[in-house]
């Protein structure tokens, strides 16, 4: 028997989490309501498992600096204290900062290709998620209205 959420969940859900692609978007490509995709994001706390998966994502342009400032911060407490520095970490800090300039030009470079791929403007998907997330009408609205008139 065929069961629309052991079957279409899981790909929604990457859909929200990984693709970040909105609930409207998702509820029309895989022929589901809104309402349903809305509910599946709520039980399975999807927005919460796209916080995380985001955070994952650090660059490592990031945490290489992050790295080098918890360095620097040793560093410099030992020379308030009047302590010596070992030379090994000022050498590991002087071997850091060639490497940021590096890493960061080649994620600009990745994020630049990802830019001119990305498609520009309002799009259908685009307008339907701005008015189902920030104006609050969902496609029950328009129906409702045409049937009034």
């Amino acid at each position: 028997m065929y069961n629309k959420k052991d079957n279409l969940l899981p790909e929604a859900e990457r859909l929200f989490v990984y693709e970040y692609l909105p609930a409207a978007v998702i509820a029309r490509q895989l022929n589901l309501s809104r309402k349903t995709v809305n509910t599946w994001r709520a039980e399975h706390e999807w927005d919460k498992k796209r916080t995380e998966f985001l955070k994952s994502k650090m660059s490592f342009h990031e945490e290489m600096f992050e790295f080098a400032r918890k360095i620097m911060r040793g560093i410099d407490e030992d020379m308030k204290a009047g302590e010596t520095i070992d030379p090994a970490r000022m050498n590991a800090l002087c071997r850091f900062i060639p490497l940021f300039t590096t890493s960061k030009k080649y994620e600009d470079a990745v994020n630049k290709k990802k830019e001119k791929n990305t498609l520009r403007g309002l799009t259908a998907d685009t307008i339907a998620q701005i008015e189902e997330e920030v104006l609050g009408i969902t496609p029950n609205d328009y129906n409702e209205e045409t049937e009034e008139e």
